[in-house]
């Protein structure tokens, strides 16, 4: 006597099944079906995952009301509330030490702050969210100081990789050009270190690129006029003016970028207020 079977398996064995019809084979054909279709899923989430929202903030937190400091490091980590935003820095950590430990207090546990304590490139530190992880890093090292003008100018970088999903991946830049070459005094004395540092920014985001990942960078330009790091069409602005800027440019499609949104973030420190980009991203 055949077994009585489910409606989901009559379901899978078709008309005949639902009137009734079914063998033992029959069932058992159609439970090895059933049991193949997870693993088909399984194969197909891994080739992409649903959208995740990323929050990318540009800080350049300024030298003039030192005390507004704190206040405007927490106005950042809750630029885009109830979510972990990055945080690409500028300003860190020149001329005092106070912006380390204020940021390592309201940046905590649920993050890495790369380059912060490095003892060379640390006015430019990134502040990387859980549940991404750092998988790679590089400093760059621009141009040295100049007394009364500027300190050492350096690019950071990292490339950083959701822990769910592998693969799902990008490289973020961060950096801080020297001021008054192309803004204030419009020195054109300094304009050699301002445009060695748009060489090597350049150059950083297409080596990026051309290893296939999405790159995002943030920086503190001291140009205005200063809207692409690489010239090429397909690089995307945020914001269509100002010196505080976020961009990315395409990867090799394996990863997908949308822009959902922006915001400014007062800060009250300086003339600066943060920027905010609302990204989603998945793998594709």
């Amino acid at each position: 006597m055949a077994e009585r079977i489910s409606r989901r398996q009559a379901l899978l064995l078709g008309g005949g099944a639902l009137a009734g019809v079914a063998t033992l084979g029959s069932v058992a054909a159609a439970q090895s079906a059933s049991a193949a279709r997870p693993a088909e899923a399984a194969s197909r989430s891994a080739a992409g995952t649903g959208w995740f929202r990323l929050p990318v903030i540009t800080a350049n937190i300024g030298r003039k009301h030192l005390g507004a400091r704190e206040a405007a490091i927490r106005a950042v980590r809750g630029g885009d509330p109830g979510n972990r935003p990055f945080v690409g820095w500028q300003e860190i950590g020149e001329g005092d030490s106070g912006e380390v430990p204020m940021i390592t207090r309201h940046f905590g546990s649920k993050y890495r702050n790369a380059f912060l304590r490095d003892p060379k490139s640390f006015r430019v530190p990134i502040s990387v969210p859980t549940p991404w992880k750092i998988v790679n890093s590089k400093q760059t090292f621009v141009h040295g100081g100049i007394a009364n003008v500027t300190p050492p100018r350096f690019i950071n970088e990292v490339v950083v990789e959701h822990t769910a999903h592998p693969g799902l991946k990008f490289a973020l830049i961060n950096s801080h050009y020297i001021a008054g070459a192309y803004n204030g005094n419009n020195n054109p004395n300094l304009r050699d270190e301002w445009q060695l540092h748009k060489k090597l920014h350049r150059e950083r985001v297409i080596a990026h690129h051309n290893n296939g990942h999405l790159v995002i960078w943030t920086a503190d330009t001291n140009n205005p006029g200063y809207d692409q790091a690489t010239g090429q069409d397909t690089e995307h602005k945020v914001f269509a003016h100002g010196i505080d800027r976020i961009n990315w440019l395409p990867g090799d499609g394996t990863v997908r970028l949308d822009l959902v949104g922006t915001k400014a973030i007062p800060m009250s420190v300086d003339g600066h207020d943060a920027r905010l980009a609302v990204f989603r991203i998945k793998l594709a």
